[in-house]
């Protein structure tokens, strides 16, 4: 059954590539795997993964919108794949039509050509502050590189790969057919040389012929200040290596930030809670409170109420691109009303209450301080 990847992600068919963005990043933080182990979180992330890379690539978007699934074969999680090489489709069409030329056509040398690397994917996981404050992050990966011995060509020092005589380096095989209705032709890969169009006679003894090698090497990675979940990274070059001379893939690393146990984010700006006592917000006083920044000082007016929000200015986050422009810090203003005082404090606060002409009833001297902060 075909996947509609609208309603994967819970959006509109007309939705802009930020409210597309922001829904992305919702559900990813809510299935990633680290954060949900609900049977069935894995494959919902992968499905969310894969509507997004095709929903947030505009050519790859229209293609999905005019023929669904079948216009974006091949693109997914392991990156987006050039799709001028339509793959089996262009087999198809030179099955069925390219027998109409007659015996004497010529078959594509599409497969014989150079041919990119494929494209890889990373996941990242970053600190708060790190996403906030960007910067370097060394990786691991491991990908295809060519054989340095025989410098990608599979074939042994001092040799080289000769012309297929099955296909004569067509790369692919063509069979008449003679039917009632006409002579028919079927293209299909050369079985001798697998499509390549060359045959290696001397192997290279260090890939064993293959031309490539699996290599794990590390990386550093420039994260700028400012990421978010969902964010995605290219770097150039870093994906395998293309195949007979053909441009090596690139690198994808895509983020996902992890929660702060003190602050959350909404944007650029970072936001918190701190409690603080009855007297701090009846006389005010001056606080530390943390920030990403570290330690700062916070004014808290006199007469503070519960639930107040005070800002400390340009303490958010950096604008992405932009990292001089700031969000700000959003402190929420939580009262401590204490359950138990002592005889001492007691004493104190009925006396305010009788400067005040309040009567203390059957709630208290708890009840008087509740009262203060509702009024």
């Amino acid at each position: 059954m075909a996947r509609d990847y609208y309603d994967i992600l819970g959006v509109s068919r007309d939705v802009d590539p930020e409210s597309l963005k922001r829904a992305y990043r919702r559900l990813a933080r809510k299935y990633h795997p680290d954060v949900n182990k609900e049977d069935g979180a894995e494959e919902k992330f992968k499905e969310i993964n894969l509507a997004y890379e095709v929903l947030s690539e505009p050519e790859v978007r229209s293609r999905y919108d005019r023929f669904g699934e079948a216009g974006v074969s091949g693109s997914g999680a392991g990156g987006f794949q050039d799709m001028s090489d339509m793959g089996g489709l262009a087999d198809i069409f030179e099955t069925f039509f390219g027998g109409f030329g007659g015996v004497g056509a010529q078959p594509s040398r599409r497969r014989s050509g150079p041919a990119r690397g494929d494209d890889l994917r990373f996941d990242l996981k970053l600190e708060f502050r790190e996403a906030v404050f960007g910067g370097e992050k060394q990786i691991r990966i491991t990908h295809l590189e060519n054989c340095a011995v025989c410098s990608g060509s599979g074939a042994k020092p001092g040799s080289r790969p000769k012309t297929c005589t099955t296909c004569n380096g067509a790369g692919q095989v063509r069979r008449a057919t003679r039917t009632p209705f006409g002579s028919f032709t079927q293209v299909s890969v050369c079985p001798t040389c697998n499509g390549s169009g060359q045959v290696i006679e001397d192997k290279c003894e260090t890939c064993g012929g293959v031309g490539q090698s699996q290599v794990t090497k590390k990386l550093k990675i420039s994260v700028p200040a400012g990421v978010d979940t969902g964010t995605r990274l290219r770097v150039s070059n870093e994906g395998d290596a293309g195949q007979r001379n053909g441009p090596t893939g690139d690198l994808y690393v895509y983020l996902f930030v992890q929660d702060d146990p003190e602050f959350r984010r909404e944007g650029i700006n970072v936001l918190s809670e701190i409690k603080i006592s009855y007297l701090q917000a009846i006389l005010g006083s001056r606080l530390m409170v943390n920030t990403v920044d570290g330690e700062q000082e916070l004014m808290v007016p006199p007469g503070t109420q519960p639930n107040t929000v005070l800002t400390l200015e340009n303490h958010g986050v950096p604008r992405l691109g932009n990292p001089v422009s700031r969000g700000d810090h959003l402190i929420t203003i939580q009262i401590d009303i204490p359950n138990r005082i002592t005889p001492e404090e007691r004493e104190l606060l009925e006396k305010l209450a009788k400067i005040k002409g309040d009567r203390i009833g059957k709630g208290g001297i708890e009840g008087f301080l509740g009262g203060l902060f509702r009024g």
